[in-house]
C-alpha cells in the first residue's frame, strides 16, 4: 500500500473555505423560515397554510433548478455558474427581506430557492472535482460539517434574530454574507475550461421531465408533512413524470440525457447513494422530532429545544472531517459499518427514553447518533467521488443531492405521520426512532457493496 500525503494544498483550503460559506447560505435559510411561519403569518395577516408556501416554494425551486445546474456546470463553467447562483440568491434574499405582501414573500423566496438550486449542488460538484480521488473523504468530511451543522444552526439563528430584530432581518443578513462570498469566490475559485462535452445540447425533454417530476414528489412529502393534505395528485404525477424520464433517457440518441442510465450500472455508485439517501431519512426524522420532543415534553421553547439538539449537529461535525480522513487510508466499510452500529445503538436508546428520562441521556444520545452518522456519511461519499468517472461526477452530485431532498421530505412527511398516529407524544417519539433504528440496519447490510478496492489507494484513480 502506497502512502497518502493528505495534506491539502493552502489553495485548495482557502477554496474550500469559500465554497462552503457559498452553500451554507442556502441551508441556514431554509431551516432558518422554518421557524417563523408564526411570526410572518401575523405579519401579514394570513394563514398558516398560506404562509407555509414561503417555505415550500424554495423547496420546490431548489429540486426543479437542480437537473438543470447538472447540464449548466459543463457548459458555463463551475466558477461562472457559482458567481451567477450566489447573484441571485444575494437579489432574492434582498427582495424577500423588503417583501411588501405574502404573494411578493412567496416569489422572491422562490428567487432563493432558484439560487440556492444552483449552489447547492455546485458544492459537491467544484470540491469533488478539486479534490480529485486521492484526497475524496478528506475533502468530502469537511463539507459534511456544513452539512451537519446547517440544519441545526438554522432554527437556532432563526430564534435568535426572531427574539432579538425584525422578521426582515432573516433574510437581509443573508445579503452582506452573500456579497463577501461573491467577491471571496472571484478571488480563490479558479477559473474552468468548459468540458469537451459542453457544447453539447440541453436535454429540453429530459429537464421538462425531471425537474418537475422530483418536484411533484417533494411538494406531495411536504404538502402531507404540513397539511396532511390531498397529496395523491402530485404524488402520482410525480411518479409518472420520472417513469417517463427513465423512458426518454433510454432512448436518447441525438442529445444526451441529463442524468446517464448508466450511472446506475455501478454497484458502488447504487450502493453509495441508498446509504446517503437512507442515512438522510434517518438524520432528518431525528433532527425533527428532538425538538418535539423537548417541546412537547419538557415545556422548552424553540431557542431552548434547538440548543438542546444541537449535538446531534455536533457529533457529525465532530466525526466528519476525521472519518473522511481515515477513509481516504484505509477505505469505507470498516469505517461505515462502525459508524452505523453507533447510529443505531443510539437509535435504540432513544427509545427508552421517557417523560422523567434526565435530560442529558437525550443530548448524550443525540451526540452519540451525530458521530454515527457522520462516520458512516463521510467515508461513503468519499467512496462513492472516487468510484465515479469524471464526466459522471456532475450527475452523480445531482442524482446524490436530489435523493436527499427526497429524504429530507420523506422524513420530515414520516415524523409527523407517526406522531399523528401515536397520539402520545413519548410513543410516537419511540416509533420515529424505531423506523431509524430500521433504516439503519438496512444500511448495514448495503455497506458491503461499497468498493472494497479504493482508487485513492491502489494509485487507479478514476479519469
Amino acid at each position: 500500500m502506497s502512502s497518502i500525503d493528505d495534506r491539502l494544498d493552502p489553495r485548495l483550503l482557502a477554496m474550500i473555505a469559500v465554497i462552503l460559506l457559498g452553500g451554507l447560505l442556502g441551508i441556514l435559510n431554509s431551516t432558518m423560515a422554518a421557524v417563523a411561519t408564526g411570526t410572518l403569518a401575523t405579519a401579514f395577516d394570513t394563514s398558516l397554510s398560506t404562509i407555509g408556501w414561503a417555505s415550500t416554494g424554495f423547496l420546490l425551486a431548489v429540486t426543479a433548478t437542480i437537473p438543470f445546474t447538472t447540464w449548466a456546470v459543463d457548459r458555463f463553467g463551475g466558477k461562472r455558474l457559482w458567481l451567477a447562483g450566489l447573484a441571485v440568491f444575494v437579489v432574492g434574499s434582498l427582495a424577500a427581506g423588503l417583501a411588501w405582501n405574502v404573494g411578493s414573500l412567496i416569489a422572491f423566496r422562490a428567487l432563493q430557492g432558484v439560487g440556492a438550486g444552483i449552489l447547492d449542488p455546485l458544492v459537491l460538484i467544484l470540491l469533488a472535482r478539486a479534490a480529485g480521488p486521492r484526497h475524496a473523504g478528506r475533502v468530502m468530511g469537511l463539507m459534511g460539517v456544513v452539512l451537519s451543522l446547517g440544519p441545526v444552526l438554522g432554527p437556532v439563528a432563526g430564534g435568535a434574530v426572531l427574539n432579538a430584530l425584525n422578521w426582515r432581518w432573516m433574510f437581509l443578513l443573508s445579503v452582506p454574507v452573500g456579497v463577501l462570498a461573491y467577491l471571496l469566490a472571484r478571488r480563490v475559485v479558479p477559473d474552468e475550461t468548459p468540458a469537451d462535452h459542453a457544447r453539447t445540447r440541453l436535454d429540453v425533454l429530459g429537464l421538462a421531465l425531471l425537474a418537475p417530476g422530483f418536484a411533484a414528489l417533494v411538494l406531495a412529502l411536504s404538502q402531507s408533512a404540513e397539511q396532511g393534505g390531498q397529496v395523491a395528485l402530485p404524488l402520482v404525477a410525480g411518479a409518472a413524470l420520472l417513469a417517463g424520464y427513465a423512458v426518454h433517457a433510454l432512448r436518447a440518441r441525438r442529445v444526451p440525457p441529463l442524468i446517464e442510465p448508466r450511472l446506475f450500472a455501478g454497484r458502488g455508485f447504487v450502493a453509495g447513494v441508498t446509504i446517503m439517501g437512507l442515512g438522510g431519512l434517518a438524520n432528518f426524522a431525528t433532527l425533527f422530532a428532538l425538538p418535539l420532543y423537548y417541546q412537547q415534553v419538557h415545556g422548552h421553547g424553540v431557542l431552548a429545544a434547538g440548543l438542546l439538539m444541537a449535538p446531534a449537529g455536533l457529533g457529525g461535525a465532530i466525526a466528519m472531517p476525521l472519518a473522511g480522513r481515515l477513509s481516504d487510508r484505509f477505505g469505507a466499510r470498516g469505517l461505515a459499518t462502525a459508524g452505523a452500529i453507533l447510529a443505531g445503538l443510539s437509535a435504540l436508546a432513544f427509545t427508552r427514553i421517557g417523560a422523567g428520562t434526565a435530560e442529558i441521556w437525550p443530548v448524550l444520545a443525540a451526540l452519540a447518533i451525530g458521530l454515527g452518522m457522520g462516520c458512516f456519511s463521510a467515508p461513503t461519499m468519499g467512496s462513492l467521488y472516487r468510484s465515479l468517472p469524471g464526466p459522471l461526477v456532475a450527475q452523480g452530485s445531482s442524482v446524490l443531492y436530489m435523493l436527499n431532498q427526497l429524504g429530507a421530505a420523506l422524513g420530515v412527511a414520516v415524523v409527523t405521520l407517526v406522531l399523528q398516529i401515536a397520539g402520545d407524544p413519548i410513543v410516537g417519539f419511540h416509533g420515529i426512532f424505531w423506523l431509524a433504528l430500521a433504516m439503519l440496519v438496512i444500511i448495514l447490510t448495503v455497506i458491503p457493496l461499497l468498493p472494497s478496492r479504493e482508487p485513492a489507494l491502489t494509485g487507479k484513480a478514476s479519469p
